[in-house]
């Protein structure tokens, strides 16, 4: 029979990770301890994860690959040292007895023989002290402010499992932990203490040996510790607020994404978003354990929520990802066609040299494979290797570097009808592949890399205006990055009534509800449209705003007008008694013969769109000028509704009626 659970065990746990940049500073720890003691003191176990300080695993990789090159190990070792030292004195801790037990191991690990052969499980012990040292420095310092604090080390209980297709490279540098939740683990580590910091990014396999787990191996380590503590959830501190629906480095309009189911997220970081690692969620999915994005900087902000998708999920574009750095490789035979096993072997050129392939396009004489290097060591001589081996059975054409541009959201098959729009903008492009996710959750289109940063914002707002990305959710949206960052917005972009605000409290104190108009702002879009020299004649659509004053405006910035009703028309020539006949456009849709009649009579501009009138009216139009509306068969517009070209469009005749 099991006995009671203790106090300590029965309190919840919360994993924290924290990154780089988020340990490297006095001011960061001083966060990192108040954010766990907070959790402390509302009744939580917390572990804390952290990752190297930032820059010391670039400096460990110029050691891992110096190949025996004693001088360029000892002036990477030096730099260690030096950063180590600087913040041991900035965090004004007693003594560094703990730490020098570290910088030792590197210096016997340079001396060791296997560094002129860079051996893997050599490279594995020296990346893992960039983690091993950033924690116990963390451990010294959460003391000293009073935080009773247990250093942990993750490889005694992070335990890789090495995939049955895993080549050496990736078991000892990319290896992979089955984590699910262990009673027996919490209840243990709940015994020895209440907040623990612990190295992220380090594991140790069967044989006892130190393993990493990849890029992005400390949110993998937090997503693992979760999932086996069960966590009442897991925290990733970063330098950024969280998700977004584009990289907001280049969409400052790019918009918070508040709330995100496993799937979705794990798709989106799949496809190029840094700020998480796919790999932490597969635990914490199963676990059934969220996770929250939150920023070191901005503690208030609640960042980016992560957990099971709601049932009544509507179909939405939550994301535009983008990344860079992929490699095509295509395969061309004849032969392929209805030969049963080509695939087989073609795919096991790619496991021969431990290479995954990610995405796939294939047509009876083709296939074409992408190959992501976040995954992959893609290298010239791997590739080099692949291709002779393929050249065997196929032709083989590698093209690089190229971009996947993805979007990502719930129903992505639902949603095509809307991205007419996006689809275009792909139109003058060479696009090398498309693919659309059997999981209905993304569709990828790769282009030229050097395409990627200039299209996405274009893309970005396209989403939006399609209602595809619809940024007006607030369950799933929040504020953009440029709100968040306080970013100065240029006054060109400042809206007329912010600039008038004071004005337009003034007018609202005299009495509501009212409409105001700014004419100076209708005359500066009016000027900025007929600066467009490829626009023979520009007519204002009456049904926007028939307001008298905005007519006359529009009318002095040279502006002819559209109607739809000799109601309209009556409107304009009211509004300008000396306006020429010829500055009216009649595009009516279903109008009755009266409305023909008075407008043909008027002598204004008139326009047919439909068989109808002239079947039927035909004495009507004898011997008059009018205008004929053609639809092309296609349409564009933010909603089907309002689509003015195509199928169900109402508007124009068909090319078929011409004759």
């Amino acid at each position: 029979m099991s006995s009671p659970l203790s106090p300590a065990s029965a309190k919840p746990w919360l994993v924290a990770k924290f990154g780089g940049t988020s340990v490297s500073t006095r001011p960061r720890w001083e966060t990192i301890a108040r954010i766990a003691a907070e959790h402390h003191a509302r009744g939580r176990n917390v572990l804390i994860v952290v990752s190297a300080l930032s820059g010391i695993t670039d400096l460990l990789k110029k050691i891992a690959e110096a190949r025996g090159d004693t001088a360029r190990c000892r002036q990477a070792q030096a730099a260690i040292i030096e950063r180590h030292s600087a913040l041991l004195r900035d965090l004004e801790l007693p003594s560094r007895g703990e730490i020098d037990q570290w910088l030792s191991h590197l210096d016997r690990l340079i001396a060791d023989p296997r560094c002129a052969a860079s051996a893997l499980d050599w490279q594995a012990d020296v990346f893992s002290l960039g983690e091993l040292m950033s924690s116990t420095l963390g451990a010294q310092f959460l003391r000293e402010r009073g935080l009773a604090t247990d250093w942990l080390d993750a490889r005694e209980h992070l335990r890789a499992q090495p995939l049955a297709n895993q080549n050496e490279w990736n078991r000892y540098l990319s290896a992979v932990v089955p984590a699910a939740p262990e009673p027996a683990f919490a209840q243990a580590l709940a015994a020895r203490g209440e907040v623990f910091i612990t190295q992220g990014f380090i594991a140790r396999n069967a044989e006892g040996e130190t393993v990493l787990l990849g890029r992005g191996g400390s949110d993998t380590s937090a997503g693992y510790f979760g999932a086996m503590l069960h966590a009442e959830v897991v925290e990733i501190w970063t330098d950024v607020p969280g998700m977004f629906s584009a990289n907001p480095r280049i969409v400052p309009e790019a918009r918070l994404l508040a709330r995100l189911d496993y799937e979705e997220a794990q798709e989106i970081a799949t496809t190029g978003a840094k700020v998480l690692h796919p790999r932490s969620l597969g635990p914490l999915r199963r676990a059934g354990v969220p996770l929250v994005i939150k920023d070191t900087n901005r503690a208030h902000l609640a960042g980016t929520e992560i957990r099971a998708a709601a049932a009544d999920t509507a179909p939405c574009v939550k994301a535009i990802s983008a990344r860079k750095g992929i490699t095509l490789v295509s395969m061309e035979t004849i032969g392929m066609w209805q030969q049963v096993g080509f695939l087989a072997d073609v795919f096991a050129q790619f496991k021969r040299r431990g290479l995954s392939v990610d995405l796939i396009s294939s047509a009876e004489t083709n296939v074409t494979v992408s190959l992501d290097p976040t995954e992959n060591l893609v290298d010239s001589d791997v590739l080099a290797a692949l291709a002779a081996d393929l050249a065997k059975i196929c032709r083989v054409k590698v093209i690089a570097p190229c971009a996947a541009i993805t979007l990502v959201g719930r129903g992505m098959r639902s949603l095509l009808h809307r991205l007419s729009g996006v689809l275009a903008e792909f139109g003058a492009l060479d696009v090398h592949l498309i693919s659309q996710s059997s999981n209905n959750l993304n569709l990828t289109f790769v282009i030229d890399e050097t395409l990627v940063d200039e299209l996405i914002p274009r893309l970005h707002a396209l989403l939006i205006r399609a209602d595809a990305l619809r940024v007006e959710d607030g369950a799933v949206f929040g504020p953009s990055w440029q709100q968040l960052a306080g970013t100065a917005v240029a006054p060109s972009r400042i809206a007329w009534w912010q600039r008038e605000r004071d004005a337009l409290l003034h007018l609202a104190r005299e009495g509501t509800p009212r409409y105001v108009y700014s004419l100076a702002t209708v005359r500066e879009h009016a000027r900025a449209l007929r600066a467009l020299a490829a626009v023979d004649r520009w007519h204002y659509s009456l049904k926007a705003n028939p307001h008298p004053a905005i007519l006359r405006a529009l009318h002095e910035e040279g502006f002819a007008f559209e109607c739809v009703s000799m109601a309209e028309v009556e409107a304009v020539r009211a509004a300008l008694p000396a306006l020429a006949v010829e500055n009216i456009l009649f595009t009516p849709n279903f109008a009755p013969r009266e409305e023909y009649a008075a407008a043909l009579n008027a002598g204004v501009r008139t326009t047919l769109d439909a068989l109808h009138p002239l079947l039927h009216w035909g004495e009507l139009f004898a011997g008059r000028a009018i205008h004929l509306r053609v639809d092309l068969g296609v349409g564009r517009g933010h909603h089907d509704k309002v689509k003015t070209g195509g199928a169900t469009s109402k508007f124009g005749v068909s090319l078929d009626q011409i004759d």
